[in-house]
């Protein structure tokens, strides 16, 4: 399994950067490969329910995996899979979920992105837009209540999100108490079919931030290394008690909403501007022009990727699956039930 080689946190030294920026682009190429392993399982009716792709959103989304250490928390959304890895979920984790495993850690009980180990800081997703921002404040104000320091909570939302109530409430009473919340803001242009001019009618969303009272970068979501500068900032910022950190990424979901969707909503114009660059294609550029990998190195670890992946796979389809009759159908939280699974 593909582990980091340094604990996440702020990025101090040249050095320290260039060994984040190569596990980061590991964590995006494994992502990207997972997701493509679990569209084609998908397309061949062998998942129920829904499948969503982080394609175009893996720099920005293992950025954030990558800058939080443990004891944080993390509340990743349904395109943050490779944030979720850099923050230490297993492959197998995602594939047991999507072809529900009774091994999985919501033991076959949800067909898609609803999972997570909440011990460990890695909340189960709500897909209601906005609504992991008020979990992560409540995981914030009880540490604080317990004379908990040193730790911050990260909740990634889309550019949907950021028109709902959820979105409001939560970054007012995070300013308000001055909570170390970041707040990762993908602006992928869409609200599902919804485009940005159709959603708010400010010039940029790093413009709300004001309003809040809380502090706000942007970056360039497609630049891997710009990413984990701005992400890595943020984190430190918030650790060090400044506040709620607001950090707005531009960028284009390379996909459909779902698998279920061709985006032909999505403006051509947008697909072949520098926001709809592939930020996996950027990465490998750049660790190739600054001589941090060579074309050999690059296939090495996507052959490994694919094995992974490949594994895993092959591992969970010979897994059982619930059993209605046997199953005791009670809350995961309970004694016997949790945590207490691979």
């Amino acid at each position: 399994m593909l582990e980091t080689v340094l604990e996440p946190g702020t990025v101090e030294s040249v050095a320290s950067f260039h060994e984040r920026q190569l596990a980061a682009y590991r964590f995006m190429l494994l992502a990207r490969l997972l997701d493509e392993k679990l569209a084609a399982l998908y397309r061949a009716g062998k998942i129920h329910g829904g499948v969503f792709l982080g394609r175009g959103q893996e720099a920005l989304s293992a950025a954030l995996g990558l800058s939080l250490k443990k004891g944080d928390v993390f509340a990743p959304l349904i395109r943050d899979a490779a944030g979720r890895l850099a923050f230490g979920e297993p492959v197998l984790d995602t594939v047991r979920t999507h072809l529900g495993s009774a091994l999985g850690p919501m033991r076959g009980r949800d067909g898609n992105v609803h999972r997570g180990r909440p011990r460990d800081g890695y909340l189960v997703m709500i897909s209601h837009l906005g609504a992991m921002i008020s979990v992560v404040n409540g995981v914030l104000f009880a540490r604080r209540l317990k004379g908990v320091t040193g730790t911050v909570g990260a909740a990634s939302v889309g550019d949907g999100a950021t028109s709902t109530g959820s979105f409001h409430e939560a970054l007012n009473q995070a300013a308000i108490e001055k909570l170390p919340l970041v707040l990762v803001v993908a602006n992928n242009h869409y609200a599902y079919s919804t485009p940005n001019e159709r959603q708010f009618a400010c010039r940029d969303l790093a413009d709300k931030a004001v309003g809040y009272g809380v502090e706000v970068q942007t970056v360039d979501g497609t630049d891997l290394s710009a990413c984990l500068n701005v992400v890595g900032s943020a984190v430190g910022l918030a650790r060090a008690g400044r506040g709620p950190q607001l950090v707005v990424a531009t960028l284009l979901r390379l996909c459909g909403h779902g698998e279920h969707d061709d985006a032909g909503y999505v403006d051509p114009g947008l697909k072949k501007s520098p926001v709809g660059r592939d930020c996996l294609k950027v990465a490998e550029e750049q660790l190739l022009r600054q001589g941090r990998a060579d074309a050999a190195q690059l296939a090495a670890w996507r052959r490994d990727a694919v094995r992974e992946v490949e594994e895993a796979v092959a591992r969970v389809q010979r897994e059982p699956a619930p059993d209605p009759f046997a199953e005791e159908w009670c809350a995961i939280s309970s004694k016997q039930l949790s945590e207490g699974h691979e």
